[in-house]
């Protein structure tokens, strides 16, 4: 016996139910956990190579104790199952940090939409890209993951990032005292 129909429809059906309660996940985590998103969210926008690659080690020093813990039998691997709705977790929270940068880079294009919406918004963004054959499974999921991870480790650890020198540094002004309004 293969795989029937009702398998296919079965997968089918879970991966749909899990493409429409991620974006509340994602919402969930940030009106519940605020600061902690926000910590996330401003580490993947101020330094988001230092949060990829934080991401990867705790992937490496976590991800393999965890893969090596889920291949043993009784409490080991219950300890393994354990660790990863852990790591599942940091994810999804550094994943609403993602998101939130994406809606607010929405709201920037002129979409006009509530802080809340453009969460929605932005982590419905984030899927579609995430599931595009292909691209999104083997490159985008890996790497946003990858990002994910690392945010809300610095999150959860209370690092921030230096202040930018370009962000604190005052916008020119105009020398002329002549008013806008009779320039020609």
């Amino acid at each position: 016996m293969g795989i029937g129909i009702g398998d296919i429809t079965t997968i089918f059906a879970t991966l749909f139910a899990l493409g429409v309660v991620f974006p509340g996940l994602l919402l969930a985590w940030t009106l519940l956990l605020p600061a902690l998103v926000e910590r996330a969210r401003e580490r993947v926008t101020l330094t988001p190579w230092k949060s990829f690659f934080l991401g990867a080690l705790a992937l490496l020093v976590a991800g393999v104790p965890t893969a090596i813990l889920n291949g043993r039998a009784g409490p080991l691997q219950f300890i393994g199952i354990v660790s990863v709705f852990v790591l599942l977790t940091i994810v999804s929270i550094g994943a609403a940090g993602v998101a939130a940068l994406m809606g607010e880079r929405l709201r920037g294009q002129g979409v006009n939409a509530t802080t809340p919406g453009a969460l929605l918004r932005g982590a419905v963004a984030l899927e579609f890209a995430m599931v595009f054959p292909l691209v999104g499974w083997f490159i985008v999921l890996p790497l946003v993951g990858t990002l994910s991870l690392g945010a809300a480790t610095f999150a959860l650890l209370r690092w921030m990032p230096r202040e930018s020198p370009i962000a604190n540094r005052e916008a020119p002004i105009a020398t002329s005292s002549m008013p806008l309004s009779d320039a020609r």
